[in-house]
């Protein structure tokens, strides 16, 4: 606590060449913060950037009232201000704006309230503050309580009443209403004066308007709270997104072994990745089913967007998928279905799908296309990509029509299916394209003693990419 000072010391001068240098420093500090809040683009929705935004505006603000200090500091205290009087940090520069001006040339003020005589002294700026012409006169210390905000008033009566009864110095805040209705908030400071006999005579308090500081610091704190609501709902959605992706898809730890007494029976293995640059799930999907009569179902497929509506829009698409394969619908006219079932969702949406039938009694895939890459058959060492039926994007058109292809495979042969995201958008000019990077592992698919260790050969040449969505690869692999 500082000690009680007499009314008649001296204020000491600062040396101006320290204070020179400290000047400079803050004008340039100043104008590199106020680069960085002019680069900072904020929108609505974008609860991070005000946040960043809202703390540039508040250190610029501590750097304007920074450098106004140093330079009354330059020019010496006023006589009118005791030495150990301490100002308060910087608050905020105010608003644009006649009233911003005006609170920028007034934001601190000091009074004098002598007990022995009853005068009260106000420095100019004071006036200013509080909205009051010099004629009206200043407050005495039982009229300023007046001004205040009926709840604050018992917070200048403890200051007061403990400064001049405790002799403890003044340090609080409150706020007052001027006379042109404006509300400002005050940080007042002071402490009292002692006489000779150690007696109080009167009390000496610095009144600085703080109103811009608080907005700022105001804006600050709920544009953090903000962003953690944001955080704390990405991190649920996500959470959802994942439990509900994981309760449709099939594992893809293992390989899915359909029954080994069928002729041609398939090993089928899928691996799901996940976005190297979102924290969102996708609308994704793989599966493979096996069908009545020893048949099976492979599909892959994605929907656009990322987070809850996607994953449950996914498996709304799968489970009818899997329930029009079930009963008997061949791949074409399904691929109708599901077009308009995602028109009539309540959620609209595109998608994209690739779906097979496999009959293991004739070796033959049926299979139809939505706008989605076809299948890659591998057959000792060589890859090639079946050729596409007819098939628009899911969603896209009403009543489009979906053709439908077959191919007979060979027992050996390895069929992979992918999404389109498994190929990194900023792949280097230098790097073939998704497909071929995916057939030029033809010889390795041969080498493979199983699905799994076929997805494992894409992971490998995937996996590590930066890519910018989700992305499926299944691998059915015909078994002796």
């Amino acid at each position: 606590m500082p000690s009680h000072l007499y009314a008649d010391r001296p204020a000491q001068p600062p040396e101006p060449g320290s204070v020179d240098a400290l000047i400079s420093q803050t004008r340039r500090l100043r104008g590199e913060v106020d680069a960085v809040r002019r680069d900072t683009v904020v929108d609505d929705d974008d609860a991070q950037g005000r946040w960043q935004r809202a703390l540039c505006d508040l250190a610029v603000h501590h750097l304007d009232d920074l450098r106004e200090h140093l330079g009354q500091l330059k020019e010496g205290l006023p006589p009118t201000v005791p030495e150990a009087v301490e100002l308060p940090l910087a608050p905020p520069a105010p608003e644009i704006g006649p009233a911003g001006v005006e609170a920028q040339q007034t934001r601190v003020g000091s009074a004098e309230w002598n007990l022995l005589t009853d005068e009260v002294s106000w420095s100019d700026e004071l006036f200013q503050i509080f909205g009051r012409s010099p004629e009206s006169g200043a407050l005495p210390l039982d009229e300023l309580g007046s001004t205040l905000f009926s709840e604050d008033q018992p917070v200048l009566t403890a200051m007061v009443t403990a400064c001049l009864v405790d002799g403890k110095p003044i340090d609080g805040e409150f706020r007052i209403v001027r006379a042109d209705g404006r509300v400002r908030t005050l940080h007042m400071r002071g402490e009292p004066v002692l006489d000779s006999d150690g007696c109080t005579a009167s009390m000496w308090a610095v009144l600085r308007d703080v109103s811009e500081l608080r907005r700022s610091q105001r804006a600050v704190r709920e544009s953090r709270d903000s962003l953690q609501r944001r955080r704390e709902i990405a991190q649920t959605e996500r959470r959802l997104a994942v439990e509900l992706q994981e309760a449709v898809l099939p594992p893809w730890r293992g390989s899915l072994r359909f029954p080994h007494d069928s002729t041609g029976a398939l090993d089928v293995a899928a691996h799901y990745l996940p976005s190297a640059t979102s924290a969102l799930i996708g609308g994704d999907w793989y599966d493979a089913l096996e069908l009545p009569h020893g048949q099976s179902m492979l599909t892959v497929g994605d929907l656009t967007g990322h987070g809850v509506t996607a994953t449950s829009g996914m498996a709304m698409m799968l489970g009818a998928l899997r329930g029009m394969a079930m009963a008997g619908i061949e791949p074409g006219p399904l691929m109708g279905w599901l077009n308009q079932l995602l028109e009539t969702s309540v959620q609209p949406a595109l998608g994209s799908a690739v779906c097979c039938r496999y009959d293991p009694a004739r070796r033959v895939l049926s299979w139809a296309q939505a706008g989605h890459p076809a299948p890659l058959l591998f057959r000792r060492g060589q890859g090639r990509a079946l050729l596409p039926p007819e098939g628009v994007l899911l969603g896209a058109t009403s009543g489009a029509s979906y053709g439908q292809a077959e191919e007979r495979l060979e027992v050996g042969d390895v069929l992979v299916l992918h999404t389109d995201g498994l190929t990194p958008r900023s792949i280097e000019f230098s790097r073939a394209d998704g497909t071929e990077r995916l057939l030029a592992l033809a010889p390795q698919f041969s080498a493979a003693r199983s699905a799994q260790d076929c997805v494992r050969l894409v992971i490998g040449e995937f996996g590590e990419g930066e890519r910018e969505d989700d992305a499926c690869v299944l691998v059915a692999r015909i078994n002796v």
